[in-house]
């Protein structure tokens, strides 16, 4: 860095698992939504006696998830209690894992370098702590407590904050291409702290400082650029980091002081007593490998090799529900699959980001994309009629009947297009002279308004012929 220092970070990323159960009791873990306390069984309610059983959907989830990291996920793994005492765990204890977690040792690339995984381990999700802003006390929602878990650790691999907010894009595209997590910042079910501290090159690890209360892949590349400039300046005044846990204030973009950071042994694990250890071995494993759904990097591969562009095939990829409607589309349309792309990434992608949408919170179906671009390959109607209706094919609209029902249907009859391009050129003489004198280009200008003068239904290949070679070119 330019400073003479350079950053060293590392995350702990928490994915809440898609289970139909708490981790280690049968109440529903679809929360979601829910009235408070609504989602409670006497197990995550920490009611005495009450004993905990292992959700095999959250074990499977798991090795599956260290399998997509090029995780070791085999041999033997435990539970282990970690003792804390806050008002979202009745507990006051979690069961969590510590030296043998379900995955380790795994890698993944991101940006052309490699992060290496430390270890991703389950465990039962703590309730929520409400603040209202008026009041002299905090409310708990406890239906997110017992949740199925995974945390994942990464090794101090990563060296800025482009590179952390591409690695949480990645690992969420991964999480919801498996199919075993929502992975949305917004509900609270991915969620990211970061540990950073600074040094000069060649030198020993700094003092880490741990970042919580990230609630968004932004508020992780804010924090990171806002704590490593902070670091750098208390370092530069000869000052000492110290090993603390910092909060995130997203409207004042600034961290501040929440504790001193624990250490491993303030929580004196020890073995869960009341759940046996499990003993990973490759049936279990070839098993869940059998179930694995295609990766991210795998999907951008293959659409590359339907001649997708790399830029086009990655953003679809990237998107579980993207990459679904693209490959459902393309088993219906039998044209080029970049066309598919183009209307995916651009106008479709414009509309639902300007709605705030999601392709799946809409009425477009992959038949009537499919039809809209046969219609257009057709010559029945013109890449602008498609744009015109494509609104109304996002609700529902079948996009044939719009075309009949509304008289859209392109014109390539040349008799009417030679009069709009002579009506056009008559109107427009300095355009005629500017395309005399060289300047080829301004026929574009009257390819316009030609396209204008006939409503937008004329064949764009059939006015191009007719008006180039009416102004001689």
């Amino acid at each position: 860095m330019s400073s003479g220092f350079e950053p060293v970070i590392g995350l702990e990323v928490h994915i809440q698992l898609s289970t139909q159960s708490k981790m280690f009791s049968s109440v529903s873990a679809d929360y979601f939504g829910g009235a408070p306390n609504a989602f409670t069984d006497p197990f995550s309610l920490g009611l005495p006696g009450v004993l905990p059983t292992i959700n095999q959907q959250a074990v499977d989830s798991a090795i599956m998830f260290g399998l997509a990291l090029n995780c070791d996920v085999s041999g033997f793994t435990q539970f282990h209690r970690k003792n804390y005492f806050y008002p979202d765990s009745p507990h006051n204890f979690q069961i969590s894992q510590y030296d043998r977690p379900i995955a380790r040792d795994g890698f993944i690339e991101v940006l052309g370098k490699t992060v290496r995984i430390k270890r991703a381990h389950l465990e039962n999700d703590a309730g929520k702590l409400i603040h209202p802003s008026d009041k002299p006390y905090s409310l708990v929602d406890l239906n997110r407590a017992g949740c199925a878990l995974i945390e994942m650790v990464t090794e101090a691999d990563i060296v800025d904050a482009e590179q952390a907010r591409a690695f949480l894009q990645k690992i969420q595209a991964i999480v919801q291409a498996l199919g075993i997590g929502d992975a949305k910042p917004e509900e609270g079910k991915m969620r990211c702290d970061v540990n950073v501290s600074v040094r000069k090159p060649g030198e020993p690890f700094g003092t880490k400082v741990e970042v919580k209360n990230l609630n968004s892949f932004r508020s992780v590349a804010r924090s990171l650029d806002y704590e490593i400039d902070r670091q750098i300046k208390i370092v530069r005044g000869g000052g000492k980091i110290t090993q603390d846990t910092m909060g995130w204030d997203d409207e004042r973009g600034r961290t501040f002081l929440m504790r001193t950071k624990e250490g491993e042994a303030d929580y004196r694990y020890f073995p869960e007593p009341d759940l046996p250890p499990l003993e990973i071995d490759e049936t279990w494993i070839a098993r869940v490998r059998q179930t694995m759904p295609k990766l991210p990097d795998q999907k951008k591969l293959e659409y590359t090799g339907l001649g997708l562009r790399e830029t086009d095939a990655e953003m679809i990829a990237y998107s579980s529900v993207s990459s679904s409607f693209f490959e459902a589309t393309q088993a219906l349309y039998t044209g080029e699959a970049q066309k598919i792309a183009n209307w995916l990434n651009a106008d479709i992608a414009g509309y639902l980001n300007e709605q705030q949408l999601e392709i799946n919170d809409t009425k477009l179906s992959p038949a009537n994309l499919a039809a809209l671009l046969k219609l257009i390959d057709a010559g029945t109607i013109s890449g602008r009629i498609a744009k015109d209706i494509l609104v109304d094919v996002i609700q529902g609209a079948n996009p044939e009947t719009l075309v009949q029902e509304r008289g859209l249907l392109q014109v390539s009859d040349s008799s009417a297009i030679e009069s709009a391009v002579q009506k056009i050129i008559l109107e427009n003489p300095d355009v005629l002279t500017q395309i005399q004198a060289g300047n080829t280009k301004a026929v574009n200008s009257l390819f316009g308004k030609v396209m204008k003068e006939m409503g937008g239904k004329a064949n764009p290949e059939v006015i191009r012929a007719i008006l180039n070679k009416a102004v001689g070119l």
